[in-house]
């Protein structure tokens, strides 16, 4: 009978032997290194993504109502606001300045699982696809945000959002129905079954999937360029909250047409359009190609304050986690 550590080391080889025509995928065994945790980098994500948006949210969600109360808004009869200066005038006029956090706990219900599932799955993928290094190709960065992107649809951002435009479209009206979220989920519910707040998912999975792809790349792009060659260095705070800024307004300018498009399916009118398609054509005809730009400035001014501040806290807390917590 072998000795033990002969044995071990006989087992070891035969399992790299078996593995060898796999050992060109990342995840594999390679080059005699431990194979990363994806599972491990995924359960960081989730979790520091979760306490990130949590904070994000609270400090952004003024300039994420005007934003929606703009795209909300039409041309004629139904147009109650000149701009941004004029909505945050009227809200605090008719509603306190607490008006401008209405619909918050929605989204600070729907931020905390958004974040988690974004960074926890950009985690995940990213230790799967990137080479022994740990590094990423341009397509694997599109890739990864991709998924994030698609991730977060489809598990948090449709229903969330979903209830907030409900929300705000509500407070727009002359009787507002709405009591509080739990009753405000379920008058949604009753009246329109469960998909009712799972409207407007074909465009929130094609504007998260632009989003995060835009962002990640952006982002993980400037951190690769500041590094050089040494993927060591670290990157500021400060500075990834440049790349962050940087990185959301690169996604604002690439996809807030489909942001005004998926806040009208998800609005209480949305009734009126036949699917996403329609909805954009509607919106080309009857208000013209700049109606697909409406709420862009202060979208730009809260995504790329929302971004910067995602990435620093986000990074902040993975610092933390992998000090602490060793795969």
């Amino acid at each position: 009978m072998l000795p033990v550590y002969l044995q071990y080391e006989m087992d070891r080889q035969n399992l790299v032997t078996f593995l060898s025509p796999y050992k060109s995928r990342p995840w594999m065994i390679n080059s005699g290194a431990a194979a990363p945790s994806g599972g491990s980098k995924g359960l960081k994500g989730i979790i520091a993504g979760g306490i990130t948006g949590g904070i994000e949210i609270c400090i952004t969600y003024p300039t994420e109502y005007v934003k929606t109360q703009l795209q909300l808004d039409e041309k004629g009869a139904n147009k109650k606001y000149n701009g941004i200066a004029d909505c945050v005038k009227k809200t605090v006029a008719t509603n306190g300045f607490f008006g401008l956090y209405r619909g918050l706990s929605v989204l600070l219900y729907g931020s905390i699982p958004k974040s988690a599932a974004r960074f926890g799955a950009f985690e995940f993928m990213k230790t799967n696809v990137s080479d022994s290094k740990g590094q990423l190709t341009a397509g694997g960065k599109l890739f990864c945000g991709l998924g994030a992107g698609v991730c977060e649809a489809v598990l948090a951002v449709t229903p969330m959002e979903t209830i907030k435009v409900k929300f705000i479209n509500d407070l727009r009206s002359p009787n507002p129905k709405f009591k509080g979220f739990a009753h405000g989920v379920g008058q949604i519910i009753k009246a329109e079954g469960i998909s009712g707040i799972y409207k407007g998912l074909t465009p929130t999975i094609l504007k998260q999937g632009s989003n995060q792809a835009i962002r990640f790349f952006v982002v993980e792009s400037l951190r690769d360029l500041y590094k050089g060659d040494d993927i060591n260095k670290p990157v500021p705070k400060l500075v990834v909250g440049v790349f962050g800024a940087i990185a959301g307004a690169a996604s604002v300018f690439g996809n807030t047409p489909l942001d005004v498009v998926k806040t009208r399916m998800q609005g209480l009118d949305a009734a009126k359009y036949k699917n996403t398609a329609d909805c954009a054509m509607q919106i080309l005809k009857n208000e013209g190609l700049p109606a697909f730009y409406k709420g862009t400035v202060p979208r730009l001014g809260r995504v790329c304050l929302d971004v910067a501040i995602t990435f620093m806290i986000y990074d902040s807390f993975m610092d933390l986690f992998n000090k602490v917590w060793k795969d």
